[in-house]
C-alpha cells in the first residue's frame, strides 16, 4: 500500500497540469464532496459572493454581484444561487456569469431618459421624451446588446435602430377637427408641448377642452426613424391621454364636479344630450342615483340674451327621471355609529342603520376571535352570527372573554364587506394568585406571576401583618403597591419565630382581584434586625378619678422619626380581627366602640390620662365606663406613594366598679338581713311563751 502511494504522488502535479485550462460547461453538476459546495475556479472572475467563504453548506443561498472598473456596467445572470443535492451529488443549481449592461446612448442632449440610469439591462424598456415636465413620450426603446437598440413602432412591434434619435424641432400644423372648434391661440401651427385651450359655440362643449402637440416616432424605415405629430388631451383626472380621432363640439354636459369617489361609465370629460351614464361607488358605498342623464335647455337672461343651461336627471326607484338639484355623493350603505358602541368585559353591542334597504338584503353580522388564543390565556372561539333585517337594529356578540380582541364584520353576499372593526373587551379584576411561599434562605415572600388574561397586570397589592414572637402586644401592618413585574418581597425584620399574616392581590385597571392569604413564621436566623417597640405596662389600678385610666406610653418611632405624630385609639373590644383592622386603618373610627382619643407628638416616655373627657377637632377622650374591657392602641402611620405602614402597641385592660359604691351596697344588704333576723327571733319567743301558759 505504501508503495502505491509513493508511485501516485509524483503523478499528481502532472494530472493537475493536464486538466488546467479545460473549462466545464456544467460545473454545477460536478460533485463537491463532504456535503458542501465550493466555487469553481473557472467561473467568471468578476462574480462576487455574499457571504464570502471557501465552501457553503447544503441548501445555503448565496447572493451574487459583479465587479469591474465600472461596477454598474455588469450584472449577474441570476441574482442568487443555491447549494443543492441531486442524487448522491452536492452541486450548485445554476452556473452564473456576469453580463455586460448597455450604456445610456449618447444621443441628443435634450432627450430625457426614464428611468434615468447610466446603464440598462438587456431588454429593459426605456421611455424617451423631449421635455422635462408633463411631456408625452417621443419613443420607447430597449437594448438588444451593448451596441444595438430597438424602438417600439406605432403598431406595437420592435424595430432595429441604425441611426441616433434626436428631438425634432418641427412645429405641429393646426389640426382639421370640428369646424365649430375655436382655439384661443388662433395660429396656423403650434410649438410642441404647448398647452392650448379649445372652446365651442354657446350650448356646446369640446370633447377635450385642453390639448397639446408633440412629435413621436411612428416607425423605422431603412433603419431611420419616421417622426409624426400626435395630439394629446387632458382627461377629467388631469392626466394627458393620446387623442384617437377628432375633437368635437358636442351639445351636452361637462363632467359634473361631484364626489371624487364616483365612477362614471362611460368615463368622459363631456357627455352628449340625453346620454345615459351609470354611476357607481367603491365597495360598501352607493350613490343616491345609479343612472343619470345629461339634459340641456335654452333660456334667456334678464337682458333677453339666450343661453344654454345644462343639468342632470336621475332615475328614481320607480324608474322615472327626476331633476338632480344637488351634488350626488357616495353614501355608506350601512352606517354604524361608533359613539354607540357598548363594550363590556363579556359582550360587544353595536347599533346599525341601512341607508338603502334594497341593498341590504341578505346582510349578515359575524363575531370572531381576532387571532387564535394561546396558553395561559386560552379563549374559546365564539360563533356569533346573525342575519340582519330591516332598516335599523342592534347586533350583540356574547358571551366573550375579558381583555380579548374580537373582530366584528357585517357583509353582503357574495363577498362585499360593509363594516369591519376590531374590538377589545373591557378588563376585569385578575384571578386569585395561585402560589405564595416563604423562601427561608432569602427571608422573602415569593409568588407566581399572574398572566394578563383578564387585563394587563399593572401591579400587586401586598399586605403583611406581623406579630413579634417575644411581645404579642406589638402589631405591625404594611400595605404595599408593587410593580407588575415584581414577584418577590423581603419580609420586615423581626425576632425569630415572629408570625406574618400575608394577603396578596393582583391589580388591573379594573381593580384588585381575589386575595390569596397565608400565614408564615420568621426564619430562625433573620437577615436583618430592627429595634421594635415593646409592650407597655398595664394601666395603674388607682386612676386619678372615676372613668379614667393612666397609660404609661413610650414613642414607637426611633431616631429621626422620634417626634412623629402618634395616634391613640380606644376600642371597647378584645376581638383580634377587629383590632388588626383598626391598626391597619381599614376600620372606621366613628362610633362609641372605636374612637380616636388623642394625637400625640411623643419623643419620650410619658403617662397619659385616658378618659378625662377632653375634646378636639375629630378627637374625643371620652370617659371610660366601669366594668368594661378596653383595648388602647398607640398607632404610628407612615404613608408613602407605593407603601403604607402601620405600627401599633396594644394596651389591654378592664375598668372595675368604684370602691365606695359597692361597699355601701353590701353594708345595706347586711343591715337589712340583720333587722329581719332580729324580728323573726322576737316573734318566735313570744309565740313560744303563749303556747306554754295556755290550757290544753
Amino acid at each position: 500500500m505504501g508503495l502505491q502511494w509513493m508511485l501516485l504522488l509524483p503523478l499528481t502535479p502532472l494530472l493537475a497540469a493536464q486538466n488546467r485550462g479545460k473549462p466545464f460547461s456544467k460545473n454545477y453538476g460536478e460533485p463537491q464532496g463532504r456535503g458542501k459546495c465550493k466555487i469553481p475556479s473557472n467561473w467568471d472572475l468578476k462574480l462576487r459572493f455574499t457571504p464570502r467563504r471557501s465552501d457553503y453548506a447544503l441548501n445555503e443561498v448565496v447572493q451574487l454581484s459583479c465587479v469591474g472598473k465600472i461596477p454598474e456596467k455588469f450584472e449577474p445572470s441570476v441574482p442568487q444561487i443555491q447549494c443543492i443535492s441531486r442524487g448522491t451529488q452536492i452541486l450548485w443549481n445554476e452556473t452564473p456569469t456576469c453580463k455586460e449592461r448597455c450604456q445610456q446612448p449618447q444621443w441628443d442632449s435634450q432627450l430625457q431618459f426614464r428611468p434615468t440610469q447610466r446603464f440598462y439591462r438587456i431588454s429593459e424598456e426605456v421611455t424617451l421624451s423631449c421635455f422635462e415636465t408633463d411631456a408625452p413620450p417621443l419613443a420607447v426603446i430597449r437594448c438588444v446588446n451593448r451596441k444595438n437598440w430597438e424602438v417600439l413602432n406605432i403598431s406595437g412591434k420592435w424595430q432595429t435602430l441604425t441611426q441616433n434619435l434626436s428631438c425634432p424641432k418641427a412645429k405641429c400644423p393646426k389640426p382639421q377637427w370640428d369646424a365649430r372648434l375655436q382655439f384661443l391661440e388662433n395660429e396656423t401651427e403650434y410649438s410642441q408641448n404647448r398647452e392650448l385651450t379649445l372652446t365651442c359655440p354657446q350650448g356646446l362643449e369640446p370633447s377635450f377642452p385642453e390639448v397639446k402637440c408633440t412629435m413621436e416616432i411612428q416607425g423605422v424605415s431603412y433603419g431611420k426613424p419616421d417622426y409624426v405629430d400626435a395630439w394629446w388631451g387632458r382627461s377629467s383626472t388631469g392626466a394627458w391621454t393620446r387623442i384617437e380621432g377628432d375633437v368635437l363640439c358636442m351639445e351636452g354636459c361637462k363632467r359634473p364636479l361631484w364626489d371624487s369617489r364616483l365612477q362614471m361609465a362611460p368615463d368622459q370629460e363631456n357627455y352628449k344630450k340625453n346620454e345615459e351614464v351609470m354611476l357607481s361607488c367603491p365597495e360598501g358605498f352607493q350613490p343616491l342615483f345609479t343612472e343619470i342623464q345629461c339634459q340641456t335647455q335654452l333660456q334667456y337672461d334678464g337682458y333677453g340674451t339666450p343661453e344654454y343651461e345644462e343639468f342632470w336627471h336621475g332615475r328614481d326607484s320607480r324608474g322615472a327621471w327626476i331633476r338632480i338639484h344637488s351634488s350626488v355623493k357616495c353614501i355608506e350603505v350601512l352606517q354604524v355609529d361608533h359613539e354607540t358602541f357598548e363594550i363590556s368585559s363579556t359582550s360587544i353591542k353595536l347599533k346599525w342603520t341601512c341607508r338603502f334597504p334594497d341593498a341590504c338584503q341578505g346582510m349578515r353580522a359575524m363575531c370572531r376571535l381576532a387571532a387564535p388564543s394561546s396558553p395561559p390565556c386560552e379563549a374559546e372561539e365564539v360563533n356569533a352570527e346573525q342575519m340582519l333585517h330591516g332598516q335599523e337594529g342592534t347586533f350583540t356578540c356574547s358571551p366573550l372573554q375579558p381583555f380579548t380582541e374580537y373582530s366584528v364584520t357585517i357583509d353582503l353576499p357574495p363577498n362585499t364587506t360593509l363594516f369591519s372593526w376590531f374590538f377589545t373587551t373591557q378588563e376585569t379584576v385578575p384571578d386569585k394568585p395561585e402560589q405564595l411561599w416563604l423562601d427561608p434562605d432569602r427571608g422573602s415572600l415569593r409568588w407566581s406571576a399572574l398572566p394578563s388574561c383578564n387585563g394587563e397586570i399593572i401591579g400587586y397589592q401586598l399586605s403583611i401583618t406581623a406579630r413579634n414572637a417575644g411581645d404579642s402586644s406589638v402589631l405591625e401592618t404594611e400595605r404595599l403597591r408593587l410593580d407588575g413585574s415584581v414577584t418577590e418581597h423581603r419580609l420586615p425584620g423581626h425576632s425569630p419565630g415572629s408570625s406574618y399574616a400575608v394577603m396578596l392581590q393582583g391589580l388591573t385597571a379594573a381593580g384588585a382581584g381575589a386575595a390569596l392569604r397565608g400565614t408564615f413564621t420568621a426564619p430562625a436566623a433573620p437577615t436583618s434586625r430592627t429595634p421594635r417597640p415593646s409592650a407597655a405596662a398595664a394601666p395603674a389600678t388607682s386612676p386619678p378619678s372615676q372613668g379614667t385610666a393612666v397609660l404609661p406610653l413610650s414613642p414607637i418611632a426611633r431616631g429621626s422619626e422620634a417626634a412623629r405624630e402618634h395616634q391613640l385609639i380606644v376600642a371597647a373590644t378584645h376581638n383580634a380581627s377587629l383590632i388588626e383592622s383598626i391598626c391597619s386603618g381599614q376600620a372606621r373610627l366613628s362610633n362609641a366602640s372605636a374612637y380616636l382619643a388623642a394625637l400625640l407628638n411623643l419623643s419620650a416616655a410619658t403617662d397619659f390620662v385616658l378618659g378625662d373627657g377632653s375634646r378636639g377637632q375629630g378627637l374625643h377622650n371620652a370617659a371610660l365606663s366601669p366594668g368594661r374591657d378596653y383595648m388602647a392602641l398607640l398607632r404610628l402611620v407612615r404613608l408613602g406613594p407605593q407603601a403604607e405602614k402601620f405600627t401599633c402597641v396594644c394596651y389591654s385592660f378592664s375598668l372595675g366598679q368604684t370602691v365606695g359604691q359597692w361597699q355601701w351596697i353590701v353594708i345595706g344588704l347586711v343591715l337589712l338581713l340583720a333587722d329581719r333576723l332580729v324580728v323573726a327571733v322576737i316573734l318566735w319567743v313570744v309565740h313560744s311563751r303563749k303556747r306554754k301558759y295556755m290550757p290544753n
